[in-house]
């Protein structure tokens, strides 16, 4: 009888396991600059952020729709940091100090598209979640060492057995000047998670 007990409470967890994943239906963090179903902002601005320049509503050659992100990194150093990043928070400005975050909770991957001006720009990391603080992301996952392409390139970040319950962090990227003395300009599409 104790068999049968923990064999129907390990069938219930797989069950609700499996419901979780059935009933997330998706989420966007950008297809389109105004796209409505755009869930997180481009407002986690870090290291040199005197480097950074972000148009989110570029339109020469977008990976789908009418629009892509556009970042340019100077490479300057203007804070002295050496690197600088840019997190899409949910809600916007968010390091932690308000409650807030999306349960992304059955979500599998993180997917999106990327590619370089020129090829070879040097990304060190892409990744949600890992805003810490009194509200912290519940989890992170990443990819790291991205050498991107002049064409575009579909990436994923797996999140398989992460705690996904409140992520204020939906996407970003980290690059430094070390790796990119001359800076670079690069472009990000379709971002998502699935």
């Amino acid at each position: 009888m104790k068999k049968f007990a923990i064999l129907v409470m390990a069938l219930g967890v797989l069950a609700v396991a499996a419901v979780s994943y059935a009933e997330f239906k998706g989420l966007n963090v950008y297809t389109d600059k105004t796209a409505k179903d755009n869930r997180y902002s481009p407002s986690g601005w870090m290291g040199d952020t005197g480097d950074i320049k972000v148009d989110a509503g570029w339109k020469d050659n977008p990976h789908s729709g009418t629009t892509c992100i556009k970042v340019g990194y100077t490479a300057e150093q203007k804070q002295g940091a050496g690197w600088a990043g840019v997190y899409w928070q949910n809600p916007a400005n968010n390091w932690g100090t308000q409650p807030g975050g999306i349960n992304l909770n059955g979500a599998r991957k993180l997917v999106f598209w990327a590619r370089g001006e020129k090829g070879g720009e040097k990304i060190a990391e892409f990744k949600i979640g890992g805003i810490t603080g009194e509200y912290a992301d519940s989890d992170t996952a990443s990819i790291t060492d991205v050498k991107l392409t002049p064409e575009w390139k579909e990436y994923t970040i797996e999140l398989t057995g992460k705690d996904l319950k409140s992520i204020s962090g939906g996407f970003c990227w980290v690059a430094n000047a070390a790796s990119n003395p001359g800076g670079f300009t690069i472009y990000l599409d379709d971002i998502h998670y699935e």
